[in-house]
């Protein structure tokens, strides 16, 4: 069961943050700061929400105080028709979100676009974050094609949709971009949709995610990989959209990278092989604790494409 805690963001967004699991027990003899459960903070992907994380939240929750926001214009926060949906905007959200919560230091996860956020917050911000999994986000640009071929992959989309077995359907095994059928996909999609009159409708407005997508893929985003000072962990399905080669010389630009993969994954990589993915990323919080983010594994060693998996 998770426990909805609003946050206001940039621009006094109210953004909806939601608290899975009951705090880890500790020691009643522990001094206040010993009884302070470690924070997670977990972060989406564009079009996505905050219960995507349910499965990793769960069992993250069983050592450490963890939080998925829904992030701006995502989920049940806010949405705003002239809202900003700059990189500047997300970022300062999730600072927001950290500091309010009382999270800090914490670990961050993020999907995707949330990941890009995630490793831009722990450049800016050092003092407030003690590792970053990077989970299938690229750091190139991805240029104008990409922008215009989304743009028209939501002119696309059959909605309304009559049923959400049309939803799970069409998502899952007749969209154009999927290769093959894929019911962890039409899964995904189910959770942004929300009944109105006349049908199914994605609980996100497809216009705001395209300003959110235009403020990144004109840009690359190498340069603030090597302001990230904390243990961090490159993750990509094998399926997905991150390449095995440029993962690898994100790991190798993180002073303190490391790598991972999960095999039989795409870019949904947390939500299509949940327990692969926990086996992926396990070992590098194991690394964190009690270590307050000053060990880790260096550069080196991520740069050789080792997987954990």
């Amino acid at each position: 069961m998770a426990r909805r805690i609003d946050v206001t963001g940039a621009g006094g967004v109210r953004l909806a943050a939601w608290e899975f699991g009951d705090p880890p027990k500790s020691d009643p003899t522990a001094t206040v700061a010993e009884k302070r459960s470690p924070g997670v903070l977990l972060l989406h992907g564009l079009m996505g929400r905050a219960s995507h994380w349910a499965s990793t939240a769960r069992w993250l929750s069983e050592r450490y105080r963890a939080v998925a926001l829904d992030q701006r214009g995502h989920g049940q926060s806010d949405k705003p028709p002239r809202a900003s949906f700059t990189r500047d905007a997300y970022v300062e959200d999730a600072e927001a979100a950290l500091e309010q919560l009382d999270l800090a230091p914490v670990v961050l996860i993020g999907h995707a676009m949330g990941a890009l956020t995630a490793w831009q917050l722990a450049a800016r911000r050092p003092d407030l974050v003690r590792g970053v999994i990077i989970c299938d986000m690229r750091a190139s640009a991805l240029g104008s094609a990409s922008q215009r071929e989304w743009g028209e992959w939501f002119k696309s989309w059959p909605v309304p949709f009559a049923t959400l077995a049309d939803v799970r359907k069409w998502f899952g095994e007749d969209d154009p971009w999927v290769e093959r059928p894929n019911a962890a996909r039409g899964e995904f999609y189910v959770e942004v949709m929300a009944e109105s009159p006349d049908g199914w409708r994605p609980v996100f407005d497809p216009e705001q995610m395209l300003q959110s997508r235009e403020t990144w893929v004109y840009d690359a985003h190498w340069e603030e990989l090597t302001q990230v000072r904390c243990p961090a962990l490159v993750v990509r399905g094998l399926d997905g959209e991150l390449g095995r080669a440029e993962a690898q010389e994100m790991v190798r630009v993180l002073p303190r990278g490391e790598y991972a993969e999960v095999a039989d994954a795409g870019h949904l990589v947390h939500y299509d092989q949940p327990e692969a993915w926990r086996a992926a990323i396990e070992p590098f919080l194991d690394g964190l604790e009690g270590a307050d983010g000053a060990e880790g594994v260096d550069g080196a060693e991520g740069a050789d494409g080792v997987g954990r998996d």
